[in-house]
């Protein structure tokens, strides 16, 4: 598991250093206030720069949120039923034994 991680993240470091060669200059002439990205062969994409900013921190964003929700879903799971085998452990067999009912009736009138 730790060789496919490893292999992983050689291929996402090798990928963003070569999008980061072919962007290193501008490609061609910008219209004020946009970024040109050239994103393969002779296709280039001219954004406005806080698009660009929030689409890659929400590229970070986004996993890391999806990894931590499912782990804070999948302790909670596990809480429940931690808390139902204790439940079902400290709960007692069987019903307890009814107490003898007291009469009523004054001391006086008692046999």
């Amino acid at each position: 598991m730790q060789l496919l991680r490893t292999i992983f993240w050689v291929v996402v470091a090798v990928a963003l250093a070569l999008f980061t060669k072919a962007n290193w200059e501008a490609a061609t002439p910008v219209v004020p206030g946009r970024v040109a990205v050239k994103l393969w062969g002779d296709a280039i994409m001219e954004t406005r720069l806080p698009v660009l900013i929030l689409s890659a921190f929400l590229l970070g964003l986004v996993p890391t949120w999806a990894w931590a929700s499912a782990v804070k879903w999948r302790l909670r799971r596990r809480l429940a039923s931690t808390e139902r085998a204790l439940e079902s452990v400290t709960a007692p067999q069987s019903p307890p034994e009814p107490a003898p009912a007291l009469s009523s009736a004054p001391l006086s009138e008692q046999p």
